[in-house]
């Protein structure tokens, strides 16, 4: 299925009070031990630890969750730890620690907190859940699948999968998908939080993280030390609490958030005399290039050895995932030139270098051996309101895209496996969003980022007493690698609560500068 892995959705909404459980569940203990003999991973520890799957009913069964982390290194110093969660929702957070946990925070952080990332439930090595029985014949089913269906036969078919893979999940995972909602993430963090001996939780959460730091908060509110939330969403637009009908990713302002940030390339990519602007004006060439993609795909030779063919949604998709990424946009630049000569040569086919195939590009057409099951994100379908039928798709798909033009109908379309959803999460919660938490809250927010837009920044920090708001004046989603400046007032803010609302820093280098060499 074409996007599958980045698939965002809704379901219909049932407000509920949190849940009480019946009884205190126990407090798990932790064996921390050497993640392998890896070298990159040396100074790591990793360690599975059991918790209730329904905790409403703690003796009835568990389930495994996987955690990493990277000790402080200033023990006689140390404040506690610094739980993360990387996003998605259905990212696994243990690989991701491994691979930034050395690089994301400033040195007094990583001085002070051990750094902890663990798979939530069904997530990664955490009790997964599944919808086939490899990844492999999860592609197979999907390939043919529109990522935004435009003619009457597009749309049956994309009913036709979103239908066959909500049974498919369903049949192999029900079980599981019933104890999956954010809100048992968030009874799992507390779990977390107290088997490490901290008394309240320190918490840096990225995009969905940020939902689910927003739902912890919500039932834990006294036992919160510390809350980043890089890159939020709003969660009464989220979890459709708002009463916004719309699928999900439009409620958040997805479409509209693409389409700033689309300008932004554009201007940036003029300013800099980018590839694109070698063919003509960016915005221009970017138009014709997806004006001759609507009549006339183009097959593209990859360097990992399959061949795609490029229609339109394809890539405006391309275009979306790259948007997220600043580092993404010159070869995106490059990847429009070159379909842009082609096209004016009559050309349908292009051979692709590795330097040449960006890797939102390759993600959309894997070898069959490096696809991997996205059946964890649709923990969405547990969390948030549908549109209410998917046979409202195509008319609320046709009035965003009037809203925004390309991006408002690829959003609209992300939605369609929720639609026929019917597993449900009773413990799952869904507002009110007011937060109780007594101590600062930094919420912090990317100017121009495409996935969790701007706009929502100022929302999301409203909704604490004491909430504080860090922009970045940047591109890209989150504050990952964005500003030097931004690191610091985040690590100082961790460390000894202090923060500021109102901050703004600058990027440390733009879209198409060089990138820095050390």
């Amino acid at each position: 299925m074409k996007n599958f892995a980045l698939l965002i959705a809704a379901l219909l909404l049932a407000v509920t009070a949190p849940a009480t459980a019946t009884a205190a569940p126990a407090v798990p203990k932790i064996s921390w031990k050497k993640c392998g003999e890896t070298p990159a991973l040396a100074d790591f520890q990793c360690a599975q630890v059991k918790v209730p799957t329904d905790y409403d009913n703690p003796r009835a069964g568990t389930t495994t969750l996987a955690l990493t982390r990277l000790p402080a290194t200033d023990k006689a110093k140390r404040i506690g730890s610094l739980f993360t969660n990387p996003g998605g929702p259905g990212v696994p957070g243990v690989s991701y620690i491994h691979a930034v946990g050395k690089l994301a925070w400033a040195p007094e952080v990583r001085a002070r907190f051990d750094i902890i990332g663990f798979d939530p439930r069904g997530v990664g090595a955490s009790s997964p859940v599944s919808c086939f029985a490899t990844p492999q014949e999860e592609l197979a089913a999907f390939t043919d699948e529109p990522v935004a269906p435009m003619t009457p036969k597009e749309i049956t078919t994309k009913f036709a999968d979103a239908t066959k893979l909500a049974a498919a999940c369903r049949d192999r995972s029900a079980d599981r998908y019933a104890h999956m909602s954010t809100a048992n993430v968030a009874r799992d963090l507390d779990l977390l939080r107290q088997a490490v001996g901290d008394e309240k939780l320190s918490y840096h959460g990225f995009s969905y993280g940020t939902y689910l730091g927003a739902t912890y908060a919500k039932l834990f509110p006294k036992k919160v030390r510390a809350l980043v939330l890089d890159g939020p969403v709003d969660p009464a637009a989220y979890s459709g609490s708002n009463g916004d009908r719309r699928p999900l990713a439009l409620r958040v302002g997805q479409h509209l958030g693409a389409d700033e940030v689309l300008d932004q390339f554009s201007a940036k990519c003029r300013e800099a005399a980018c590839a694109l602007t070698k063919v003509g004006d960016p915005e221009q060439v970017t138009e014709r290039v997806l004006a001759g993609l609507k009549k006339q795909p183009i097959r593209n030779v990859l360097p990992n050895g399959t061949t795609y063919d490029v229609s339109y949604d394809d890539a405006v998709q391309v275009i979306l995932s790259a948007l997220s990424a600043p580092t993404s946009w010159p070869p995106l630049a490059g990847l429009l030139s070159i379909y842009a000569k082609a096209q004016a040569a009559g050309t349908t086919s292009v051979t692709l270098t590795a330097a040449q195939a960006p890797g939102e590009l390759l993600a959309m057409s894997p070898r069959p051996e490096e696809y991997t099951a996205a059946a964890g994100n649709l923990v969405v379908c547990l969390d948030t309101a549908a549109a209410g039928g998917l046979n409202k798709l195509p008319r609320l798909a046709d009035e965003a895209d009037a809203e925004a033009p390309h991006f408002g109908r690829n959003r609209a379309w992300n939605a369609t496996v929720c639609e026929p959803w019917t597993t449900r999460d009773r413990d799952a919660y869904f507002g009110p969003w007011q937060q109780e938490v007594s101590v600062p809250v930094l919420v912090v927010g990317t100017r121009y980022d495409s996935a969790t837009p701007y706009r929502s920044v100022r929302t999301a920090a409203d909704y604490f007493p004491e909430g504080r708001v860090l922009t970045i004046d940047a591109w890209g989603h989150t504050s990952l690698g964005k500003s030097a400046c931004a690191t610091t007032a985040i690590g100082r803010y961790l460390v000894s609560g202090e923060v500021a609302d109102g901050t703004v820093c600058a990027a440390n280098f733009g879209p198409f500068d060089p990138l820095p060499t050390k």
